[in-house]
Order: C-alpha cells, then sequence, then structure tokens
C-alpha cells in the first residue's frame, strides 16, 4: 500500500500502479505531492491534472477510463496519508506543532496593552478594568494613578442616551466649576464703543474690534476664549471657518456671545466650562487639576454631573445615563457607579 515520506508528499510503489488493463501506466510510477498553489479539481492540459490536495503526474496521455481509475487511487492514497499524520501528531512526532511562548509586551492579552509604557501597564494594576466604583473611592483611585511629572488634567467622559444627528438629542451648555480648573485663562473680547473700556477694566487680556478679526484672519490665535458683543457678530461671522474648528467660535448657548462682558469675563477666568456631546454621544468635561484635594474635585465633579442633567436634551428618551468614567490625562479610566453618583450628596 502507499508510504508516507513526509506529510506534504505520497508516492505509490510499482505494485500499487493502479489496474494492469491501464497499459501504459504499466512502465511509470504515479507521483502524489501537495504543491502550494494548486486550485481544487482543475484539469490541466496534456499529462498532468490536480485534484486538490494532490498533484498526479505520468509519462503517457490520458483517456477517461484512465483518469477516473487515477482519481480513485488517489482519493484513497490521501486517506492513508491523513491517517499516517493523525497517527504522527497522536504520537507527538513530525506533525505536532511547536509553539514558543511570547514573553514581554507581547504577552499581554489586549493588544492595546501591547503599545503602553511601563508607568501605565503599573498604575492600571491599581484598579478592575470592568468594576464599577463609588464616587469617593474612585476619586481617591484616580489621584493615586496621577503620577506624572507635571500637574495633570482631570476629565470626566459621560456617555449618554442620546444621537446628536437629531436636533432635540443635542446637548450644548456651560457649568461653572466652583473651585475652578486650575488654568490661566486667556480672554479675547470682539467689541466696540464704550464696551471697549468696559472689556479692558474688567480684566479682558485682549481687547479689539474689526482690528482683532483681521489679526484672527492673519492667524493670530494667542486666547483660549474669545467673547464678542452681538453688535458684532455679522462681522464675526467671517470667522467662522477659521474659529469653528477650534471650538472658538462665539455661540450663545457656550455664553460668549453677551452684553454683560464684565460677568462672563469673571465667570470664564473663574472656571467656567463649556461642554458638548460629540457625534457618538459622550461628553467630554475637565473638572480640575489632580493636585486639588479629593474635597475640592468632588464639589466640581458634582457641580459637572447636575450640570449635564440639568441640560437634559427634549428628544432624550429612556435611561439617560448609560455610563460614566474619571481619569487624569495620563492615567487609566475608572468606571463609576451611576446610582451611586446621581444620589451622592457632600457631607
Amino acid at each position: 500500500m502507499a508510504t508516507a515520506g513526509a506529510p506534504s508528499a505520497l508516492s505509490l510503489p510499482l505494485a500499487h500502479r493502479l489496474e494492469p488493463e491501464l497499459g501504459f501506466l504499466g512502465a511509470c510510477a504515479v507521483a502524489f505531492s501537495r504543491p502550494a498553489n494548486v486550485k481544487a479539481t482543475l484539469f490541466t492540459p496534456a499529462r498532468t491534472f490536480s485534484l486538490y490536495p494532490l498533484v498526479l503526474q505520468c509519462g503517457g496521455a490520458f483517456d477517461s477510463r484512465t483518469v477516473k481509475s487515477i482519481a480513485v487511487a488517489a482519493f484513497a492514497a490521501e486517506a492513508e496519508l491523513e491517517d499516517a499524520v493523525e497517527q504522527g501528531k497522536d504520537e507527538g512526532g513530525a506533525g505536532a506543532v511547536a509553539t514558543k511562548p511570547k514573553k514581554g509586551k507581547a504577552a499581554l492579552p489586549l493588544k492595546r496593552d501591547r503599545s503602553r509604557s511601563k508607568r501605565f501597564l503599573e498604575i492600571q494594576k491599581l484598579r478592575e478594568r470592568k468594576q464599577e466604583y463609588e464616587l469617593k473611592t474612585a476619586i481617591s483611585l484616580l489621584k493615586q494613578t496621577a503620577n506624572s511629572k507635571f500637574a495633570e488634567t482631570v476629565e470626566a467622559h459621560f456617555r449618554l442616551n442620546i444621537d446628536p444627528k437629531y436636533n432635540d438629542q443635542q446637548l450644548r451648555a456651560t457649568v461653572n466649576l466652583p473651585k475652578g480648573t486650575g488654568q490661566t485663562v486667556r480672554v479675547a473680547v470682539l467689541t466696540q464703543g464704550e464696551k471697549f473700556d468696559e472689556a479692558k477694566n474688567a480684566g479682558a487680556d485682549i481687547v479689539g474690534g474689526e482690528d482683532l478679526i483681521e489679526q484672527i484672519k492673519g492667524g493670530f490665535m494667542d486666547f483660549d476664549k474669545l467673547l464678542a458683543t452681538p453688535d458684532m457678530m455679522p462681522k464675526v461671522a467671517s470667522l467662522g471657518k477659521i474659529l469653528g474648528p477650534r471650538g472658538l467660535m462665539p455661540n450663545p448657548k457656550a455664553g460668549t456671545v453677551t452684553t454683560n462682558i464684565p460677568q462672563a469675563i469673571a465667570e470664564f477666568k473663574k472656571g467656567k466650562v463649556e461642554y458638548r456631546a460629540d457625534k457618538t454621544g459622550i461628553v467630554h468635561l475637565p473638572f480640575g487639576k489632580a493636585e486639588f484635594s479629593e474635597e475640592d474635585l468632588t464639589i466640581n465633579f458634582l457641580a459637572a454631573v447636575r450640570s449635564v442633567e440639568t441640560n437634559k436634551p427634549s428628544g432624550a428618551k429612556g435611561v439617560y445615563w448609560k455610563s460614566a468614567h474619571i481619569c487624569s490625562s495620563m492615567g487609566p479610566s475608572i468606571r463609576l457607579n451611576i446610582k451611586d453618583m446621581l444620589d451622592f450628596k457632600l457631607p
């Protein structure tokens, strides 16, 4: 019968040259091999045809009877070959493939962790990935994970059950953080007339009119917030393509278009933050610095939660809050228990 020299090839001895009635096959041997690029059941011209995963070759021409006989022999030989390979695997022979164990970051189960720094991989062990934490515990963990060499910003990320592509499910508002943001905010004001001196006296860093508009068109962007009085908005409209992508375009909903310039300047310098839901319904909101005390971070965070809850879109249906996470700018996220977060009360 057939003998297998290797899992990839099989040869038939002279005694297994099919039947005597094949005539010319008595003077040749039939070889079976497993090539890399062979199409299934493809008959090639003249003296070779393939019957995947076998290729048969012979020195003579084939007729239909010959082809049928060779096909039968091919299937029988392939079955024997598979049996031989399976037996080799069971005995731990050449059929068994030894895999080299992975080491270091390559052995990590999550692909995203393989590009993380050693510092990040260490600090993320401080929290369970899918566990929901109470607010007080989460704030404490947040401060432990913020161990970079600079003062990290702490962020809140709320996934809401809204679809912003509908007008009645869009969310854009502002929140006054009682303890501030920990950042120095540079405020620019676009105004004219008597409001010009009023803005300067209120502490605005930059005040201008049409001249400031021309500077912005030329690339001047040395400010964090741009306020404008309503009478300047027709002229500010030409800056939409420049300020819009940067989130600096004055807007009444964000409190950056107002007649009470001194109050607006004071609020933004103290810690007024603008937020909006992105196209996936997630709100990203900074609420302080990691160097703040746990109490101050909790107060700011609760102010943000109350603002998002108060400004719930009219078209939002069902469960409004889907998930909530907090993190430092260079640390892992910490998942919050929604019920505890909404019911939390300061002592």
